[in-house]
């Protein structure tokens, strides 16, 4: 054999990490167990200092996600021209030939449907907002509302990974995850992305899990979704006979055989699940202490409403929620699902609203009284709003709305967002924008910015490409928005 090819074979690419994985192995695992090897405890697994160019107005973020798109119309875009509007066609000029889903499609007519309840002005600045939410219509003078959210997604699957990934297909790292690869914990016995789902009634809006998934980040970045009774994720308890000590000696021993794994293959994923590992055993001593919301004082409870004394609901997470922020977990995401409201909409939407308004302004209260508001960005909204027009027969109470992406409202409060600020404009139909538009990939660089974060320096390199939150047809930061 050519001596020249005989070196290249020994010394190959796969050669190489094999033989380099013994001592990255050995260095992650030391500060795995021992963090203050390497100055922090975030060290092993913050990467990107470099994305870190912004003075943070946030030090985390909890984000309210109301699955199903809940309709803008009904609840915060008010027009008064739109009464006299009820039951006229919707003209195709402000249609403009907007491509339909399957629930419409069939459709000859399209009549417009005036939203059945009252709103009135709130706040300092008279922002107007819907009847159906009387405890975050007491908190305007916290809220920036924005009522030009647009995305190009029609559905739910592809809207709702599209606003939580920055791309309507699977497989690419959600939001929480990016936050965690690039800034870590500020608690190292949490993880550093906690994800709680509710669904008190209404329909049953699919959920996936790649939704607070890492795509292709390292493993440990994923969101861990807590389970709202008993252990928080299965089999945090050790098993009977097993003590702390017992739960120690077997991880240190799975520990080296995963290394020696990892020093013969290179598989990264080895690290991730030994760090996987270790998280889950500091967790089984500060999770269930920080869960545990039995001994809040009434006032909470009266503050958050009594469904926050049964497990699993919206506004017993969004309690759960608020202890996590107090003890450093960056990114907390809440799913609220049954907002696709394509009939009975009236109905539906009061008991959603009844279930979300109290807990959400809770927590706004909440965190302003402690102290920690200005700390802590809390957003609301879901991945898309609805029609003007309705679905089903046009009657008070069973007429539904169709999804609608071209434009919908949000709102957010605290972490360097201006209090009490209104930003964008839609037409008289709330069918089009009209001033100030503002796509989900700006939320999405609006958040990164406020937690100090570069969103356009936040990158991975996979397939050849820097990989970013924010994509490559360009984002901005909403400046206007930032206090």
């Amino acid at each position: 054999m050519d001596p020249i090819l005989e070196q290249l074979q020994t010394h190959s690419r796969r050669k190489f990490l094999l033989g380099a994985g013994g001592g990255v192995g050995a260095a992650a695992l030391s500060t795995l167990v021992n963090p203050g090897l390497i100055g922090t405890a975030n060290a092993a697994v913050d990467p990107l200092h470099i994305a870190q160019k912004i003075a943070p107005k946030a030090k985390r973020i909890i984000y309210l996600f109301m699955a199903g798109g809940p309709s803008h119309i009904d609840l915060f875009d008010y027009k008064p021209a739109m009464p006299d509007l009820h039951g006229t066609e919707l003209p195709d000029s402000i249609r403009q030939g907007q491509r339909l889903t399957g629930m419409s499609s069939g459709q000859k007519t399209f009549p417009c449907v005036s939203p059945m309840f009252d709103f009135k002005r709130h706040g300092e600045r008279g922002t107007w907002i819907s009847e159906l939410l009387p405890h975050t219509a007491s908190i305007a003078n916290e809220l920036t509302i924005v009522r030009s959210m647009h995305t190009e997604a029609v559905n739910h699957d592809p809207a709702i990974t599209f606003i939580n990934t920055g791309s309507q297909q699977p497989g690419k790292p959600s939001l929480g995850s990016w936050l965690s690869y690039g800034l870590g914990s500020d608690n190292k016995d949490m993880p550093s992305y906690v994800v709680m789902v509710s669904r008190d009634g209404g329909q049953l809006q699919a959920l996936y899990e790649r939704l607070w998934g890492s795509g292709f980040l390292p493993a440990e970045h994923q969101g861990v979704k807590l389970r709202p009774s008993g252990d928080p994720v299965l089999y945090l308890s050790n098993p009977d006979g097993i003590s702390r000590k017992d739960r120690r000696v077997m991880l240190d021993g799975l520990a080296r055989l995963n290394n020696q794994h990892y020093d013969r293959f290179g598989d990264p994923d080895t690290q991730a699940r030994i760090s996987q590992y270790e998280m889950a055993f500091r967790m089984q001593m500060s999770a269930p202490e920080i869960l545990d919301t039995s001994k809040e004082p009434d006032e909470i409870y009266a503050l958050y409403g009594e469904d926050a004394r049964k497990p699993g609901t919206f506004a017993a997470n969004c309690l759960r929620a608020r202890r996590m922020a107090e003890k450093g977990v960056r990114f907390v995401q809440l799913f609220h699902r049954g907002w696709d409201q394509h009939s009975n909409l009236p109905k539906k939407i009061r008991h959603q609203c009844k279930k979300v308004d109290q807990g959400s302004a809770g927590l706004v209260k909440d965190l302003k009284r402690r102290g920690m508001l200005d700390e802590t960005l809390v957003v609301w909204g879901g991945e898309f709003g609805r029609t003007i027009y309705s679905q089903g027969k046009l009657t008070k109470d069973s007429h539904g709305r169709d999804h609608h992406g071209r434009c919908f409202s949000m709102w957010m409060a605290g972490g360097g967002i201006k209090p009490g600020f209104d930003y964008g404009r839609t037409d008289d139909y709330a069918y089009n924008i009209v001033e100030n538009p503002m796509h989900i990939r700006d939320l999405n660089a609006t958040l990164l910015h406020s937690i100090g974060v570069n969103h356009n320096l936040l990158t991975f390199r996979y397939q050849g490409l820097e990989q970013k939150l924010t994509g490559v047809e360009g984002a901005r930061v909403m400046h206007d928005l930032l206090a």
